[in-house]
């Protein structure tokens, strides 16, 4: 399994996302699920994915080979002229690795689905945020849903859902992203470090800090040891439960 989050601000975009594969108890490997493509100036964007290993591989090694074959560049990352004719070309380079290994037609419930997110900015538009499905179709962030999750989204979703502000900066949007993360991780064991972090800041049209968090990064073990605390805390604080 996987966790990813794209979050959606004022200032522009934060992603995440871990980097754990496994295909049975004994079997753990790390991958990067984070992708990006950059032309300064004229558009920055960041993939995540989640699913199966091979059709991720196979969809990000099309999208990157299409922008370095001068005789397959069309279509390709580097030449739609829209963050949404971005996620057009992803929904379909995904919906057709999925068909191509189906035993018969497109079966996006089997074994080799994945999902993505797409996020970025192309000049001409504001940043935009997407969630890409595997049937080929996606959705897009917006006021009413801000910020996106794939992968084993359940365990934190509840800190995103109560602590998010469009306007906040960025620092405290990843603090807010590692308690997700780490409540995540705490919880399922098919979640794990190290994460990739990337910030995008809107109209900049290029990628901002892109960092990787180690297990032992002191500001991530200070944010795990603190939450666990805060949280024994506040439940201590509350009345107990009278018979």
């Amino acid at each position: 399994m996987t966790y990813c989050v794209g979050l959606m601000l004022e200032r522009g975009l934060v992603m995440m996302s871990d980097t754990r594969t496994n295909a049975g108890v004994d079997n753990v490997s790390t991958f990067g699920k984070m992708f990006t493509w950059e032309k300064p100036g004229e558009r920055a964007l960041v993939l995540m994915t989640a699913g199966n290993l091979a059709t991720t591989q196979s969809v990000v090694s099309i999208l990157d080979e299409r922008t370095k074959a001068h005789g397959e560049r069309d279509p390709s990352l580097f030449e739609v002229p829209s963050m949404f004719q971005a996620a057009r070309l992803v929904a379909a380079t995904l919906k057709d690795v999925i068909a191509a290994h189906a035993d018969v037609g497109q079966r996006a419930d089997a074994s080799f689905n994945a999902t993505l997110i797409l996020g970025g900015q192309i000049k001409g538009g504001a940043p935009r945020l997407f969630l890409i499905y595997p049937e080929g179709n996606f959705i897009e962030a917006g006021v009413d849903t801000p910020f996106f999750q794939i992968g084993e989204t359940k365990y934190g979703r509840p800190i995103l859902v109560r602590a998010y502000d469009a306007a906040m900066s960025f620092e405290k949007a990843v603090k807010v992203m590692l308690v997700s993360f780490d409540s995540t991780l705490k919880a399922n064991l098919s979640v794990g470090m190290p994460f990739d972090l990337q910030i995008y800041e809107t109209d900049s049209l290029q990628l901002g800090r892109r960092i990787r968090i180690d297990p032992q990064d002191p500001y991530f073990e200070r944010i795990s040891t603190g939450w666990g605390e805060a949280l024994k805390s506040a439940l201590d604080s509350l009345p107990d439960f009278e018979f």
